[in-house]
């Protein structure tokens, strides 16, 4: 029997949340404003607007009361009382533990931590426009004193600060485990990236820069949301200066993209990622949202999704022969001499390149451990930001054999540091795990076949049940581990490379 007092903390619980969920919905209607249409001079405004409503949320869950019910309900449930089972007993352990990481952290200082990173966010755009690392090297250097300042406040005493990012970010994920992981990637990625630049092989790229106009570019958008099975009755297609997904609520996904006149194939597989984020979003269980257990899965539980269909999907030999017709149909002169192969090919052509974003499959994992190295070395004070854009171009040419001419194309290009640190290992963390649960998922489905049929619901309703299910409550490990029956490995990422690129490349 199910105590009284359990009954009213949990309903207390639930009503708070709710009350909190509030300010959150706004908050991403705000920021998707601010990385979308909001006018250049109005972005600072709206990153404090986005601060106070962040404040907000901190205030609501700092209620006595509530800390109060949540710590008499996980005591109830440590101490083997009778609980309800099911999703309440989810909810429960999720969020003692971020309550605990917010135990120290004040609303003040989460209100002033969100302003802080929406000056750093109107710094970057303005750096990142003129290509001068200088007009952003002072909010990172903020960001980065305070964010480990926060680190050290979220995370066990002693605690090393990036050991707690990356565990924020994929529960259970040190620096030690990505050094192993990433070590075995890296003695088989820059042979494999070698081997590829030296070979006879020459891939034909032409028609990639041919000029294609805005609106053939948006139609191809919706038909290839359309054929991944994103519901636009309950989404949204816009643009930004770099692509993102938001789950704004569960009714409401939004996805961008960045559309360029004489790259058509960016749009292509940014539409593709963000589409993958969205799915995840808008195929979690109901439960998921009803007892707020969305903040449970990963940064790369989500990009093995959006990686996935990007990658694994959106360039295979079956989806570009999908594709192709409608390519030529709506590309028109810049597709008109381009044969299948061709096409397939070019879609996977592989080199050095310095925009991550843009990058090839074989190369991308090197673009994510080399910020990887350079995250480390600031949150440890190793290097100052007065060093970090040397240090980028000098690991550019070590792992890529390429340094960036200006800071736009360098240490600028991404938008995350304006926000902390930590998530770009979750990338490839994301092409690691999809591989593993794409080989599982070949055993009970031919998804070649159904590809190139156009029938790709087989594939999204295989995701729902394998991959979407238990995400917000299972660390990745475990999750990895219920979906595959394996224990994580980077071997099944590095394989499929090795054998679709030996392919390609006739190596």
């Amino acid at each position: 029997m199910i105590s009284e007092q359990i009954r009213e903390d949990l309903e207390l619980v639930k009503k708070t949340l709710r009350a909190a969920e509030v300010y959150e919905h706004a908050w991403h209607i705000v920021n998707f404003d601010r990385e979308t249409i909001c006018p250049p001079g109005a972005v600072e405004e709206k990153g404090e607007l986005a601060a106070f409503l962040e404040g907000k949320v901190f205030e609501i869950r700092k209620s006595a009361d509530f800390t109060a019910a949540f710590h008499r309900l996980y005591d109830a449930l440590e101490s083997g009382a009778d609980f309800p089972e099911g999703p309440d007993r989810d909810m429960v352990k999720l969020w003692h533990l971020q309550i605990t990481r917010e135990e120290k952290i004040t609303p003040q200082m989460a209100e002033e931590y969100a302003r802080l990173s929406g000056r750093a966010f109107a710094d970057w755009l303005r750096a990142k426009e003129e290509a001068k690392y200088p007009l952003f090297a002072d909010s990172l250097e903020k960001m980065i004193k305070e964010s480990s300042r926060m680190a050290a406040l979220r995370g066990p005493e002693g605690a090393d600060p990036y050991d707690i990012m990356l565990d924020e970010h994929e529960r259970g994920m040190s620096c030690a485990d990505l050094d192993e992981i990433f070590g075995v990637c890296t003695e088989r990625l820059v042979p494999l990236l070698r081997k590829v630049t030296a070979s006879k092989k020459k891939i034909r790229t032409d028609f990639l820069s041919r000029p294609v106009p805005l609106h053939a570019q948006q139609e191809m958008s919706y038909y290839l949301l359309g054929l991944i099975g994103f519901d636009l009755s309950h989404g949204a297609l816009s643009t930004a200066e770099h692509p993102f997904t938001d789950g704004i609520s569960r009714r409401d996904v939004r996805l961008t993209t960045h559309y360029y006149p004489d790259c058509f194939s960016s749009n292509m597989f940014s539409v593709m990622h963000e589409g993958g984020h969205a799915l995840f979003e808008q195929n979690q269980p109901r439960e998921s949202h009803d007892y707020f257990l969305t903040l449970g899965k990963t940064g790369g539980q989500h990009e093995s999704v959006s990686r996935f269909y990007e990658n694994v999907i959106g360039r295979s030999k079956a989806f570009t022969d999908l594709i192709y017709p409608k390519t030529k149909e709506l590309f028109g002169e810049a597709m008109a001499d381009v044969s299948a192969r061709e096409f397939y090919e070019g879609m996977n052509v592989a080199g050095p390149t310095l925009i991550r974003t843009e990058a090839d499959e074989l190369t991308y994992t090197l673009h994510v451990i080399i910020r990887y190295e350079i995250e480390k070395q600031m949150i440890a004070g190793r290097i100052g930001t007065a060093q970090i854009p040397e240090v980028w171009n000098s690991l550019y040419e070590k792992y890529l054999g390429i340094r960036p001419a200006n800071d736009r194309e360098g240490v600028l290009q991404d938008v995350h540091w304006t926000d902390g640190f930590g998530y770009f290992p979750s990338y490839a963390l994301g092409n690691i795990y999809n591989a593993m649960y794409y080989n599982r998922m070949k055993q009970d489905l031919d998804t070649d076949a159904l590809i190139r049929s156009g029938n790709l619901a087989p594939i999204g309703s295989w995701m729902t049940a394998h991959v979407y299910a238990k995400a917000d409550v299972l660390a990745p490990r475990e999750w990895i581990r219920d979906i595959t029956g394996r224990e994580l490995t980077p071997e099944d990422f590095l394989n499929y490379l090795e054998e679709k690129y030996g392919e390609l490349y006739e190596l």
